[in-house]
């Protein structure tokens, strides 16, 4: 028997969601006692979904299966379209969950159900954390190349017919290091095909997808992708629209609330998104230094080695520039402050954050140079050249523009709550924790609050007096302001000596 489509004005993020009524004529609930999923299906699709029982009428009826709006959207089907559901067959990939968690290392075979699994949303978000919590206790560098590879099988795969395709990405974890979007306009402006792809933040204040949402439209998906970088030889969107590796957005989703970022799953999830969008050449940022994601040498030239293993091996060329991760880059942290600072390098104002314009074109240069026809050791006079005439503005803006204007109220203007965070005492900065200064930053509400964010008034070096402000802190929700406050009271993230 089937039932009819009934939509519901609920939202329940990136899960699957039925709701059957107790009296459900067409699966009795205790069918379903044991079974995490059913399968829904209509039209020739099906899609797994979680299942709430409900006894409500007014929601849903004996006749009827409510669709969550994630639900709704997926399976494509009008309201009172006819739907079948029946109880999910077990997951491919639960035998090789329950041998992570025994500490085991798994095949290609068995990474690829895992894979299967996740596309399809047949695991709960508690099993995607056992998964993720496994591997970052144990992980080889064979099980990290297999999960890359089928990761980016899972979604679509872009091509582009040019023997040159190149991408600049960070590891992140060093606030305000918005160098990929002045990066991508100086490539682009130079002739070489850009397409940027980025993910949300995960554990910091912005994400690149984050600060250029602040100027554009980034939720493109893949025709208007292509038709951005036909018409301007470049893109910046966000990677999760347009179906590349759409795994890693599945274990994206659960990392974030965990603060999870392992290496292995870094390597994976930026390789496979390269891969799937069609790159050929990347240029990796690995900022390492105390209070960055890389605290230690020894951890750095770890991750550079499975980043250069992997990328061997899927055949995608990776040049790795290790920068100083040890404070922050420019002054704002969190996408509109961020923004600001994108633009005044860009627009070659005086006050232009000199470190965020010194390291965008270092790395520029470095990326510019993979072009045959440019002469070695000019790439950074080049990005230099591209900057000052105008034309990396003028690019970032034609690609701001095919992109559509932001979906963001408020644009550059940071958050409307102010607090300016005083030194303790006299002193000379001697250091800046860049995971303290990130998490107060998150805490007024970065990057869901897009001008929410710190704007640093004082760096590395500089002398203070006691009293004199260290940083300005924007939030636009008053609970996230008490709470931002607080933190920075405590602890304001700058050393004094």
């Amino acid at each position: 028997m089937q039932l009819t489509v009934r939509p519901l004005a609920i939202d329940t993020f990136r899960e699957n969601t039925v709701l059957l009524s107790r009296d459900c004529r067409a699966l009795r609930p205790e069918r379903l006692a044991g079974v995490r999923k059913v399968e829904v299906s209509a039209g020739g699709r099906t899609l797994m979904a979680s299942v709430v029982i409900c006894d409500d009428p007014a929601l849903v009826g004996p006749d009827e299966a409510g669709l969550t709006e994630p639900a709704f959207r997926r399976l494509g089907v009008p309201a009172g379209a006819a739907v079948r559901i029946t109880p999910a067959p077990p997951p491919k990939g639960a035998a090789a969950l329950r041998a992570k968690i025994a500490g085991e290392t798994l095949t290609a075979a068995q990474i690829d159900d895992v894979v299967h699994d996740l596309a399809d949303n047949r695991w709960s978000d508690i099993e995607i954390s056992a998964f993720l919590v496994a591997c970052a206790s144990f992980m080889t560098a064979e099980e990290t190349l297999a999960l890359t590879r089928a990761m980016a099988g899972a979604g679509r795969r872009l091509t582009w017919n040019r023997p040159l395709v190149a991408d600049k990405h960070c590891i992140g974890g060093v606030p305000g290091n918005r160098t990929s979007l002045i990066v991508a306009p100086v490539a682009a402006a130079h002739g070489l095909i850009t397409p940027k792809t980025s993910s949300r933040a995960i554990t910091s204040p912005a994400g690149t997808a984050d600060t250029m949402e602040v100027l554009a439209r980034v939720d493109l998906d893949e025709d208007e992708m292509r038709a951005v970088v036909e018409r301007c030889g470049g893109c910046i969107v966000w990677g999760g629209r347009v179906n590349l590796s759409p795994v890693d957005d599945v274990l994206l989703s659960v990392e974030r609330p965990l603060s999870l970022d392992t290496p292995e799953q870094m390597v994976a999830s930026i390789l496979s998104k390269k891969l799937a969008a069609g790159s050929t050449h990347l240029l990796l940022d690995l900022p390492s230094g105390p209070g960055s994601k890389m605290r230690e040498p020894g951890t750095a030239l770890r991750l550079r080695k499975l980043f250069e293993f992997v990328a061997d091996r899927v055949g995608l060329k990776v040049d790795i520039v290790e920068t100083d991760g040890s404070h922050p880059v420019g002054r704002g942290v969190g996408p509109a402050l961020e923004a600001r600072d994108v633009l005044s390098v860009l627009r070659g104002e005086a006050g232009a954050p000199a470190d965020l314009k010194d390291k965008s074109v270092r790395l520029a240069g470095r990326l510019i140079e993979l072009d045959p026809d440019c002469p070695g050791g000019s790439g950074e006079a080049r990005a230099r050249e591209l900057i000052a005439s105008g034309a990396a503005l003028a690019k970032l803006e034609a690609i701001a523009e095919a992109q559509g204007p932001s979906p963001l109220a408020g644009g550059l203007t940071p958050g409307r709550l102010v607090c300016e965070i005083p030194a303790a005492r006299d002193g000379t900065v001697t250091g800046v924790d860049c995971l303290r200064i990130a998490r107060i930053a998150r805490l007024a509400g970065a990057p869901t609050d897009p001008g929410a964010g710190l704007d640093l008034l004082k760096r590395r070096g500089e002398t203070v007096r006691q009293g004199e402000p260290l940083y300005r802190l924007h939030a636009e929700d008053p609970s996230d302001f008490a709470l931002a406050c607080e933190a920075a009271g405590e602890d304001s993230g700058f050393a004094l000596a």
